[in-house]
């Protein structure tokens, strides 16, 4: 029995200031350029100063990419292009600064940051900061056992609220949300299924490192004998979790959570990132709203789980590779947003006036328009009502 009350998640979590965000659409309103001219640049700046409760909204200026990393049993059925188990040299790589996410991370100068959860390697070949949250060696085979025992999920679970109250407490401004796995995708969508109550093919994807159609279809098996598992414990998203999750999805599903709790921004990367904010959705269903969607993976999981909590994504650039690379090509679109919001200077006053009055034009004369199509339209329809 897990000691662990789910449930407080749904107290504890606000939604961003609704009042500052009409601030900030006032704000909005008055600046130098015209209203809707930055299109949804406008909408991420609003959002981000109800997030930071702010007006002008704050810079964009400690943000951290976060990936948990794992390997996951059920890899071992050929659902993946990588070799089961294999999750420690990608983390290496990541470590090495030869990956798209560590290219760009450097780039962009934005702080790294890998946490083992569940690597099927030996911990002494990884830094003592990276493995120091491990919670077991390789998660469960999904398809016929558990990933985790109850209190592993539980540990899990915990680690990633540690990390998040770390990052608040420590003055990171927003996070880029990813993972480093092998077979993380398919348990991700597992997840999603089991979730939205669809079938494995329609969020079964080809993963990163794309899949032939044979493992295409080795894959929607597993998924569809974890989803007969998944099933009976829909009720209690730990025990799902443990059931046909694993470490690295449990912790990913914490931190969201406690994110939201500490009003800390989140940006997602791809469909394992989506899953576990959908399981943290359903615990709580105010913390979607402390979350960004990167970008557009291309797996139908992904685009099943951003639908169901109502997120679009930032950008559709056909970015595969994972490992939070999608979701950190976003985030220079969002520190933007934040720039402009918090710097454009507002209009004269006088020019504001006129600007009103522009707005207020533009207004009458849609409705006007509309007006005289209603007309056309209720004299059409009175013309074609058959006689009685």
């Amino acid at each position: 029995m897990s000691s662990l009350n789910l449930d407080d998640f749904t107290d504890l979590i606000e939604r961003p200031d609704g009042g500052v965000r009409r601030d900030a659409e006032a704000r909005r309103e008055r600046l130098v350029v015209p209203p809707g001219s930055l299109g949804r640049l406008d909408d991420l700046g609003e959002w981000l100063a109800a997030a930071q409760g702010s007006v002008p909204v704050r810079p964009l200026e400690r943000p951290r990419v976060l990936l948990f990393a794992g390997d996951h049993g059920v890899a071992e059925l050929g659902v993946s292009a990588r070799p089961a188990g294999t999750a420690g040299l990608l983390v290496r790589a990541v470590l090495e600064g030869a990956s798209p996410v560590a290219v760009l991370a450097r780039r962009l100068g934005v702080p790294l940051r890998i946490v083992d959860m569940a690597l099927d390697c030996d911990p002494d070949t990884l830094p003592a900061e990276v493995v120091r949250h491990r919670v077991r060696r390789g998660s469960g085979r999904i398809d016929i056992e558990d990933a985790l025992t109850l209190e592993e999920a539980e540990a899990a679970f915990r680690a990633g609220m540690a990390l998040a109250d770390g990052e608040a407490d420590s003055g990171t401004d927003l996070v880029v949300l990813g993972d480093v796995s092998v077979g993380g995708t398919t348990a991700a969508c597992v997840l999603v299924a089991a979730l939205c109550g669809t079938d494995a093919s329609v969020v079964t994807g080809r993963g990163g490192l794309a899949i032939d159609d044979l493992a295409w279809m080795r894959k929607c098996a597993a998924i569809r004998d974890a989803l007969r598992r998944a099933r009976p414990v829909l009720g209690d998203q730990l025990q799902l979790l443990a059931t046909v999750g694993g470490a690295d999805l449990a912790a990913m599903t914490g931190f969201l959570l406690q994110a939201a709790v500490r009003k800390l921004p989140v940006v997602l990367d791809g469909v394992v990132a989506a899953a576990c904010a959908l399981v943290a959705q359903r615990i709580a269903f105010r913390a979607p709203d402390w979350w960004l969607a990167g970008h557009d993976s291309g797996e139908p999981g992904q685009a099943k789980a951003l639908d169901r909590m109502a997120l679009e994504p930032l950008l559709e650039q056909g970015v595969t590779v994972g490992e939070g690379a999608g979701a950190l090509l976003a985030l220079s679109l969002v520190q933007s947003a934040a720039a402009l919001a918090g710097e454009l200077p507002e209009a004269p006053e006088e020019a504001a006036v006129e600007q009103d009055a522009e707005v207020q034009e533009d207004k009458e004369a849609r409705e006007a328009q509309e007006g005289r199509q209603d007309q056309a339209e209720d004299a059409r329809a009175e013309r074609d009502e058959p006689e009685r």
